[in-house]
């Protein structure tokens, strides 16, 4: 696959050099500047450890979190380094209110307060995932910060989702030369080597570069599942004029996978009984299965600063997102004389996506006071391309259980003719105009408000099903307030109308409703310890109609069939994170969610109701070179909503850390996870799963300067 645009290797040699020089010269000659860009917004007081401040293109109002009315959850580099969050899917699962469903080895679903988490943006950019769902993977190597945004976010994003906006802070240049590699070693063959250097490209620093590579390979506790990544971001940014930067940037992140599941383990037989496997690395996908996915991301962003303290920002990004599998998938069947269907299938598919977003902020004054306030307005096109053979009816063969397990069913030959005829082709497109004001009413208090007026339509053609969708001038409001108790405390609430367009299809091969609704949210915000420690406890309530609700399959209609259905979410989440003692930093919470149909019965039972996440290190005073440290991650138990006899009972899982700087620029690790050998499954969804991770290890060198 051709990239959107390839960054010359001139270039890169050009970076790495340049920082090398400056690193090497005497510090006399260098003309640096005395701040530095990062990936966090603006604030007089960087936070440390696992203490964050949000970024601005979170709230797009520059808040931190004690200010924004919602809970928010950032995750530093630090404990993405400490822990080996190198996956998004690890990250996650390390965040509070978020589950993680890995329903395939290499497609995910993520809740978040009982709903779909379908935002997931790269500095404030992006349209929501196809589907909801994460194919292949994100790897974390490119960024700085990961933050979470609890909630419905319809003034930060083109369309209101009730669970959460994830955003990706990517690294970016900095003034002063800085380089790091790092080299892992684990379970399974396991490997890993990640090198980042950044620094001035000239003796001001008003041209500065960032490279940053990682490749990791390795087997599986699965039985014939392998997978490789390969990840590559370059960036330049050039400081124009004194008020004037342009940022440019190219992101490759590739995923090459053999012997990965389409579905997984068949959870219940075609009775509904449950199914029970010995082994962790049971797999029924076969050896001459692959699913290959490659993702690219470039970017522009001029920023300019104007001389009453305003500043605008403009930024067009371009996405290419291409997958190549070969695909297995089983399941329970009376009809079949085995007992069970097998259905191999191959896909292909390309999505294009362009985005474009101008946005200004900064204070004003009205009535004596200061306010901030923010304004813009974003474009966003997604054009998409398919093949795929999962609808070809001759193709769906009894198989044996046993057979799958043991990888020994042959790879069928397609026919061209009827690749050619499976095909969907479709355009989605989105615009938006967008205000939001954070109003100082008094010293004590805020009030937060905005509205984003959105239109989005589509259209092409769904495996034979039009996909039209047309909505004009839909108006998303968003109103919060926060009122400062005490220098350390805060109470806050907000709501916000859900809207969301859906372009899954009905039992009549239409696409569903619209998704809509409303959001309450209110709780307390507290800074203690001498500003070092971030704590919340929030309660939630939201109402969602036309929610898509899975029902089946007909290849005659397009494929997968939904029904819109109404559920209510309500619920608990409790939050630390910083400093809890000095060399002692902690991030977690504790979260419980019921939902409940239209009918007032408990609903999408797969979520559990209960979770706990916590992680924490601690730098040993009396040897100050070494740190430990240790993560939680416990859920209540969790059931298909379908087939009950397809659950996952209470479990916990436990890792452990420890590091040892050797000296200020050599530093070793080791990971422990799933310290108790925990078995269980990673999803019930949809009635199928994979075990997770049995007990495993990660050993790791790095130097930096």
């Amino acid at each position: 696959m051709r990239p959107l645009f390839t960054l010359p290797t001139s270039a890169l040699t050009l970076v790495a050099l340049g920082i090398f020089n400056h690193a090497l010269a005497d510090e006399n000659t260098l003309n640096l500047p005395s701040t530095s860009i990062t990936s966090t917004a603006d604030s007089d007081e960087a936070p440390q450890g696992y203490q964050a401040k949000p970024n601005a293109t979170t709230t797009r109002l520059n808040l931190t979190a004690g200010q924004t009315p919602q809970g928010i959850t950032s995750i530093k580099r630090e404990q993405l380094d400490d822990f080996k969050l190198n996956s998004i899917r690890d990250v996650l699962e390390s965040t509070p209110g978020v589950n993680v469903q890995k329903v395939e080895t290499d497609r995910t679903y993520f809740t978040a307060r009982g709903f779909d988490i379908t935002n997931f943006q790269y500095d404030g950019m992006g349209m929501g995932l196809t589907g909801g769902v994460l194919v292949g993977d994100i790897d974390t190597a490119p960024y700085e910060q990961v933050d979470i945004l609890h909630g419905a976010n319809g003034l930060m994003t083109g369309t209101g989702n009730p669970s959460a906006t994830v955003n990706f802070i990517r690294k970016r240049p900095t003034y002063e030369p800085e380089a790091k590699v790092s080299v892992s070693a684990g379970s399974w063959d396991k490997r890993r080597v990640d090198l980042d250097v950044s620094g001035p490209l000239t003796d001001s620093g008003n041209v500065r570069g960032r490279v940053i590579y990682a490749n990791e390979v390795g087997n599986s506790y699965l039985d014939r599942y392998s997978r490789e990544k390969n990840i590559f971001s370059g960036m330049l940014a050039f400081d124009l004029t004194d008020d004037d930067t342009l940022t440019v940037g190219y992101e490759d992140q590739k995923s090459d996978a053999n012997g990965a599941s389409w579905g997984a383990l068949p959870l219940t037989d075609s009775n509904g009984n449950a199914l029970h496997y010995s082994s962790t690395r049971s797999n029924i996908a076969q050896p001459w299965v692959y699913w290959d996915v490659r993702t690219t991301r470039a970017f522009a962003e001029w920023q300019h600063s104007f001389a009453n303290d305003w500043k605008s920002t403009l930024t067009l990004t371009a996405m290419e997102h291409r997958e190549d599998t070969d695909m297995f998938y089983i399941y329970g069947d009376k009809a079949s004389a085995t007992g069970y269907t097998g259905l191999a299938s191959n896909y292909k598919g390309k999505t294009r996506e362009l985005d474009g977003d101008l946005s200004f902020s900064g204070p004003f004054s009205l009535g004596g006071r200061e306010h901030q306030l923010t304004f813009g307005a974003n474009v966003a096109r997604s054009r998409t391309h398919e093949t795929s053979l999962y609808g070809t009816s001759s193709y769906y063969t009894p198989v044996s259980l046993e057979d799958a397990l043991n990888g020994s069913i042959p790879k069928p030959t397609y026919s061209n003719t009827a690749l050619a005829d499976a095909t969907s082709n479709y355009t989605d497109r989105q615009k938006s105009l967008y205000a939001g004001a954070r109003f100082s009413l008094t010293d004590d208090l805020h009030l937060i408000t905005g509205a984003r007026m959105l239109s989005a339509d589509s259209d092409g053609d769904n495996y034979g099903s039009r996909r039209d969708v047309r909505v004009h001038g839909k108006i998303t409001p968003y109103a919060g307030v926060v009122y400062d108790l005490t220098p350390k405390y805060s109470l806050y609430a907000s709501y916000t109308k859900i809207f969301n367009p859906q372009y899954y299809l009905n039992t009549q091969g239409q696409v569903l409703e619209p998704l809509e609704g409303k959001s309450y949210e209110a709780g307390i915000k507290g800074h203690l310890l001498d500003k070092r420690l971030d704590v919340s406890a929030a309660v939630f309530h939201t109402k969602q109609d036309n929610v898509a609700t899975y029902v089946g399959f007909d290849s005659a209609l397009g494929g997968y069939l939904y029904d819109g259905m109404s559920y209510k979410s309500s619920g608990l989440e409790l939050e630390a994170s910083g400093e809890l003692a000095p060399g002692l930093q902690i991030s977690g919470g504790y979260t419980y969610v019921y939902i409940t149909d239209a009918d007032n019965n408990r609903g999408r039972k797969f979520i559990p109701r209960n979770a706990l996440t916590s992680s924490m290190t601690y730098r040993l005073p009396m040897a100050p070179k070494v740190k430990v440290g240790g993560s939680l991650k416990w859920q209540s138990k969790i059931e298909n909503d379908d087939a009950p006899a397809a659950n996952q009972a209470a479990y916990a899982l436990v890792g452990l850390m420890t590091s040892y700087d050797i000296d200020p620029h050599w530093s070793t690790q080791l990971n422990l996870d799933n310290l108790t050998n925990e078995k269980y499954l990673q999803s019930v969804r949809y009635g199928q799963s994979n075990y997770g991770a049995p007990r495993n290890v990660t050993a790791s060198v790095s130097w930096k300067f």
